[in-house]
C-alpha cells in the first residue's frame, strides 16, 4: 500500500483538532452540526485536505473551548499543512516537552539514532540525562526535574516493537557524565538494553578516525503510513526534515556508519571491557584510600 502524502505540520494539526473535538466531549458529527458543516468537511480538515477557511477552523476550535495558546498554534499550522520540513525555533532554549517529536516517536516503525559524543537520549539513564541537563547553560535550573521527567516520557514513547539502531562514537563511552558511579551505571544500562530483540547498538571506534557522522547527531524515523523524516536537535531549535533529497542523504550516512562501526557483538564487548575497567579502577581507588587513611586511635 503506498504511503499517503502528509507532513509533520499536517499530522500535528490533525491530531490537535481531533484532541480538541474529543476534549469537548463531541463526536465529529456533533461538532459538524454545531458549526453547520457536513461531517465529511470535518474529516477533510482533520486529514489535511482543506475545505475550510481559517476563520471557520477558528470557530470550530472556539466551539470546543480550546485555550488561546493552542488555538494560535493550530491556526498557524492550518495554512501550512502542505509544507514539507519544519524548522521549529524555540527561543533561548528548547521547550520542556518536544510535542512534535514525541507524537512522531509514538507512531514510528523504526528509529536510527546517531550521536558523536554522548549516549543517545533514548539510551540514557535517569542520572545521566539529569547531569546532561544540569550542564546546560540555557535551560532554567528550576525546570530540571520537569525536564528530566519529560525526557523519560520521550524515551517511553518509543515502543518495544520499534526497530531501533543506535550508533555512537567510542568517545561517548569514555566521557564521564556525572562522575564514575553514573558513568558505570550508564555503561551497564547499555549492556542491558543491547539484549532487547528490537535494539542494535553499534560503536564507531576511535581508531577509525574521520567518519561519516562528523556533521553531528540526528535521529531518523520511518513509519507504516507516512514518509520518513529526520530530526536534528540544536541548543534552541528542532529541525524535522522531510524532503526526499535530504532523506536520501541521511540514508547514505547511515549506510556508511553501518560499514564504519563495530558489529553488535564487538560493540557489546567494547562496552563490557570499559565497564570492567571502570569497576577495577574504582576498586583500586577504594583500596588506596583505605591504605592512606589514618589508623584508628588506640582504645582508652
Amino acid at each position: 500500500m503506498p504511503k499517503r502524502f502528509s507532513t509533520a505540520r499536517g499530522r500535528e494539526f490533525g491530531a490537535g483538532l481531533r484532541a480538541a473535538i474529543k476534549g469537548a466531549g463531541l463526536t465529529s458529527r456533533a461538532a459538524a452540526e454545531i458549526v453547520d458543516w457536513d461531517e465529511a468537511k470535518v474529516s477533510d480538515v482533520v486529514n489535511g485536505k482543506g475545505g475550510a477557511t481559517q476563520l471557520e477552523v477558528a470557530v470550530l476550535l472556539g466551539v470546543c473551548r480550546v485555550n488561546a495558546e493552542e488555538v494560535a498554534h493550530l491556526l498557524s499550522l492550518y495554512g501550512e499543512t502542505h509544507v514539507r520540513g519544519w524548522w521549529q525555533q524555540h527561543g533561548r532554549c528548547s521547550p520542556i516537552r518536544l510535542r512534535t517529536v514525541v507524537e512522531h516517536l509514538k507512531v514510528a516503525k523504526s528509529l536510527v539514532s546517531w550521536h558523536t559524543h554522548l549516549v543517545p537520549l533514548f539510551l540514557q539513564t535517569t542520572d545521566y540525562l539529569r547531569e546532561v541537563l544540569r550542564a546546560s547553560s540555557t535551560a532554567p535550573a528550576d525546570e530540571l526535574a520537569e525536564r528530566v521527567q519529560a525526557q523519560l516520557a520521550m524515551q517511553a514513547s518509543v515502543g518495544r516493537k520499534v526497530k531501533c539502531t543506535y550508533f555512537l562514537h567510542e568517545f561517548a563511552l569514555h566521557l564521564r557524565v556525572g562522575g564514575a558511579e553514573v558513568h558505570a551505571a550508564q555503561l551497564l544500562h547499555l549492556l542491558f538494553i543491547a539484549n532487547r530483540p528490537n535494539v542494535r547498538i553499534r560503536i564507531v571506534p576511535a581508531a577509525h578516525g574521520a567518519h561519516a557522522g562528523l556533521a553531528g547527531p540526528f535521529t531518523q524515523l520511518t513509519f507504516t503510513k507516512y514518509e520518513p523524516l529526520v530530526w536534528v536537535q540544536t541548543e534552541n531549535s528542532s529541525l524535522l526534515d522531510e524532503t526526499k533529497d535530504a532523506i536520501d542523504g541521511y540514508d547514505t550516512v547511515v549506510r556508511a556508519l553501518e560499514e564504519q562501526s563495530l558489529d553488535e557483538a564487538e560493540s557489546t564487548a567494547l562496552i563490557m571491557r570499559l565497564y570492567e575497567t571502570l569497576q577495577a579502577a574504582d576498586g583500586h581507588a577504594a583500596t588506596a584510600e583505605m591504605r592512606s587513611a589514618e589508623p584508628f586511635p588506640p582504645l582508652a
